[in-house]
């Protein structure tokens, strides 16, 4: 097969209902991409017959590889079989070795099996019927009028044990030799994806093997280098190449690759450093606390959290002074200090970092919406406070400022 053109089917109401996300056909199309095979289209299809025998046409004409994801449970809403053999009019089976698994599988937990869970053992006639070790719906990989199509059940663990077993090495064989395409995701805080396309234009300009394709998400800038050649080897080679170049300009802003999160980040600096954390939280009532316990090993250096919303909490709890509160105000640089300082001592902490402001929708103590003070304390006797003016309703501006509380915690801990 020369250059095959590859294609990705989602069958599924709750992926057009936005009830789940369709992370699927990204997973397949990046493990497709490792080996030179082309993802020239993405559907999603609801649970309608016609429908879906309408996009397995359309797909079956311009593609030369049909990936068809979910639609093979026991239900009546399951139609990729129906639709597939309305299309191709070829014969339908029970699948014997399928069908005894389904059995065994209610019979050893001693649950009734009702009919309609013979539907997930039918398979095509001549179809190679793959295995499913982690769930009951085989997959089956049909080559029907010059096209290779492959069936697969929704469920995601499910799809990827049969992707990375079956398929790939089947399409291995059928493709050949073929170029390998391997990416890597750079990620960047405290720069604008503008001032970082600038700071390295030139480079993006000049360079076509790998790709450099900058992206702003909600909580960084990244850079996606994509290499294609003959190996594994050689894409690391390149890419690590055009890396080191970017990083030689905007090396300051870096903090990992691919989904290594800030959070996990600072942890890991944390436990090497064998410092621990505690954390005074107002306006961002627990965001920042809740995204670092997110992380699994946080207790080895995380300490704990307060959250002080109301002014009473500030002092009685964390001991803001009552002259700070009644001469400067709870939105200020001296109460930040102070919260910071206080949480540190009264958690037993080697840093404090504390959040204070106006997330609006009104002002409060003659400071704007946006206004927002970030400290950071250690107990050395290092403080470092910064004020912010962030945009944008209540919810972002608490985002804004939990990203960039962790960003001056990343940026402390690097240096």
């Amino acid at each position: 097969m020369h250059q095959p053109k590859a294609e990705i089917i989602a069958v599924g109401t709750e992926l057009l209902l936005g009830q789940i996300a369709n992370t699927n056909a990204q997973w397949i199309s990046e493990q497709l991409a490792l080996y030179g095979i082309n993802i020239y289209n993405h559907a999603v299809v609801g649970d309608n017959l016609n429908r879906v025998v309408e996009a397995f046409s359309q797909a079956h004409i311009r593609s030369d590889i049909i990936i068809v994801t979910g639609g093979l449970g026991p239900t009546e809403d399951d139609l990729t079989r129906e639709a597939f053999q309305q299309m191709s009019k070829l014969d339908v089976s029970e699948h014997e070795p399928s069908m005894d698994k389904i059995v065994r599988f209610f019979k050893e937990r001693n649950i009734v099996m009702t009919p309609n869970n013979r539907r997930q053992a039918r398979v095509f006639k001549g179809s190679i019927v793959l295995d499913n070790k982690v769930g009951m719906a085989p997959g089956m990989i049909v080559n029907f009028e010059n096209r290779t199509w492959i069936f697969l059940p929704g469920v995601p663990r499910e799809m990827k044990s049969l992707v990375a077993n079956d398929v790939l090495p089947y399409l291995l064989q059928i493709i050949g030799d073929k170029a390998i395409i391997k990416s890597q995701v750079l990620r960047f805080i405290g720069i604008g994806e503008s001032q970082l396309e600038h700071e390295i234009k030139d480079i993006i300009d000049g360079q076509s093997n790998p790709t450099i394709a900058p992206l702003a998400t909600d909580s960084d800038v990244t850079i996606r280098l994509t290499a294609r050649t003959d190996s594994l080897e050689n894409a690391d080679k390149l890419i690590e190449s055009s890396k080191q170049q970017i990083l030689s300009r905007i090396g300051n802003f870096f903090y990992g690759t691919d989904e290594q999160t800030l959070e996990q980040q600072i942890i890991d600096k944390l436990r090497a450093s064998d410092k621990r954390l505690a954390l005074a939280e107002s306006l961002t009532g627990g965001m920042v606390t809740s995204k670092l316990v997110s992380i699994s090993g946080v207790s080895d250096v995380l300490t704990g959290g307060i959250v002080c919303y109301d002014t009473k909490v500030k002092e009685r709890v964390l001991g803001v002074s009552k002259e700070t509160i009644d001469l400067f105000g709870t939105v200020s640089e001296q109460c930040a200090i102070e919260m910071a300082t206080n949480v540190l001592r009264i958690l037993d902490a080697d840093i404090g970092i504390s959040f204070t402001g106006v997330a609006g929708p009104n002002v409060s103590e003659g400071k704007p919406v946006g206004t927002v003070f970030i400290a950071v304390c250690t107990k050395n006797g290092y403080q470092q406070v910064e004020q912010f003016k962030f945009r944008g309703d209540r919810d972002t501006i608490r985002n804004r400022t939990a990203l960039k509380g962790l960003q001056i915690l990343f940026n402390l801990l690097k240096q």
